[in-house]
Formats: C-alpha cells, sequence, structure tokens
C-alpha cells in the first residue's frame, strides 16, 4: 500500500538526472505520439536510454514531460516503468520530508527550494 500522495509533490521524481527507459518503454511513447520507436528514441531520449530533461523553476531540471505549472506527468499514460514503479517502497522520502517541513512551517504550501 502506497503512504504518500503525489499530488503534493513538485515532482521530486522527476528531477533525478537518470530516468532510464527501456525498448518497452520508448515503443510505448511512440505509441502515445503516434511515431515510429526510432523517431521516440531521437526526440525523448539522450541516445543512451535516458529521458531527456527541460530547465526547471523549483529543480534544476526535470524529465521533459513534466508540466512544469501543474506539476504532473503529461504522458501519465503512457509514463516509462521506472516511473510506474517509483518508489520501490511504500514510502517516498521527499513526501515524507515535505510533509514535515510543511507542518513546521505552517504552511500547507511549502515548497523546499534548493
Amino acid at each position: 500500500m502506497k503512504n504518500y500522495s503525489c499530488s503534493k509533490c513538485p515532482g521530486y521524481c522527476c528531477s533525478y538526472p537518470e530516468i532510464e527507459v527501456t525498448k518497452g518503454d520508448i515503443a510505448r511513447l511512440a505509441k502515445h505520439f503516434g511515431v515510429t520507436a526510432e523517431q521516440a528514441e531521437a526526440r525523448f531520449t539522450k541516445g543512451t536510454r535516458l529521458l531527456r530533461h527541460q530547465k526547471d523553476r523549483i529543480f534544476d531540471s526535470v524529465c521533459m514531460f513534466l508540466d512544469q505549472k501543474t506539476r504532473r506527468c503529461t504522458v501519465y499514460e503512457a509514463r516509462p516503468g521506472v516511473c510506474r514503479e517509483y518508489p520501490d517502497s511504500p514510502r517516498c522520502g521527499y513526501y515524507e520530508f515535505l510533509k514535515f517541513e510543511r507542518t513546521h512551517q505552517g504552511d500547507p504550501k511549502f515548497i523546499a527550494l534548493t
């Protein structure tokens, strides 16, 4: 069972510098965008099966598929397996950190900026 809510997170997992994708993930993204697997790999990866990033106002950079306004995945239904499995435990450390800081700061919308 999941002991956290992604709806309260600014997309921490999307800020990981290396978000690995498999051939199956590339195929799913290709189908989602109506392109070939080769086109999807060229467009969405760094050429090494790692998703491309974009500059971000909260974290240095984030996955190219993170909507920076809503802080939600724009390809949620087609997201890579590693994203589907995150975190690989019932608790998300960043969620626990935010929950603590929001209580401590007395601000339910507090986001820790680095």
